[in-house]
C-alpha cells in the first residue's frame, strides 16, 4: 500500500501545473474568476484554489503581483525559443486588429461572403479573417468595448515587455498564453495602453 507521501497525483516538474497555468493565463488576461470557471467548465472555489496555489507557490503577494509575473509554461514553445531571439526591439507590423461586433454568425457572414475575407477559424463568440497578412479579430464577448485593439507583432515578447517596461510602459497584465494551435504554434499576448487610454497589445506566435 503506497505510503501517504506517495497518494495522489504524481509531482510536476514545472512550477505550477498544468490547470494553474491555465487559470493563471486566465488572470493575467483580466478574466475574473468566475469568468474563468465559466471558460475552463469548473467551479469558482477550484479557481479559487488555483489562484491561491499559484500564489503561494511563485511568492507573490496578491492576485495583482500574478497578474504582473512574466512566467512561461516550461515546456511552452515560447521558452524554447527565448535563447534565439534578438536582442532589439522591434515593434510591428501590425499582426491583428480588433473589432466587437453584435451578432458574431451575421458578422461573419458579412465579413466573409459580403466582403469576401478569407475566413480563417472561429472560436464561440470570435471569428478572425486574413487581410493580407493582418488578422481580423471579430468578438462578441465584449460588444460594449469602445475601442478596436491594435496587436503588434514582436518576436520575443517576454523581452519586448520588460523592454517598454524600462521606458514607462504600464501593462495591464504580464505576456500570457491565449491560444495553442493545432499545429503547436502558440499565442502569446500582452496588453497596455496609449497616453490617450486607447488600447494596445503585443502579440507573439512561437511555433515548436
Amino acid at each position: 500500500m503506497p505510503s501517504p507521501a506517495h497518494r495522489g497525483r504524481p509531482p510536476h516538474d514545472d512550477v505550477l501545473t498544468p490547470a494553474e497555468w491555465r487559470v493563471v493565463h486566465a488572470v493575467r488576461h483580466g478574466l475574473s474568476n468566475r469568468q474563468i470557471a465559466v471558460r475552463r467548465g469548473i467551479s469558482v472555489d477550484a479557481v479559487k484554489q488555483h489562484v491561491a496555489n499559484a500564489v503561494a507557490k511563485l511568492g507573490v503577494a496578491d492576485r495583482k503581483g500574478l497578474r504582473r509575473w512574466s512566467g512561461a509554461p516550461k515546456r511552452s514553445a515560447l521558452r524554447s525559443q527565448e535563447q534565439a531571439m534578438e536582442t532589439t526591439l522591434r515593434l510591428g507590423p501590425i499582426g491583428q486588429v480588433s473589432r466587437t461586433v453584435s451578432d458574431i454568425a451575421a458578422a461573419q457572414s458579412w465579413y466573409g461572403k459580403v466582403l469576401g475575407l478569407k475566413h480563417l477559424y472561429t472560436f464561440g463568440k470570435a471569428a478572425f479573417f486574413d487581410c493580407g497578412g493582418t488578422r481580423l479579430y471579430l468578438t462578441a464577448e465584449c460588444a460594449a468595448a469602445p475601442e478596436s485593439i491594435l496587436y503588434l507583432r514582436v518576436a520575443d515578447i517576454r523581452a519586448a515587455y520588460q523592454e517598454l517596461q524600462s521606458r514607462g510602459v504600464e501593462f495591464t497584465g504580464a505576456p500570457h498564453l491565449i491560444h495553442t494551435h493545432a499545429d503547436g504554434t502558440e499565442e502569446w499576448m500582452a496588453f497596455f495602453k496609449d497616453p490617450d487610454g486607447r488600447p494596445l497589445a503585443l502579440i507573439s506566435q512561437p511555433k515548436p
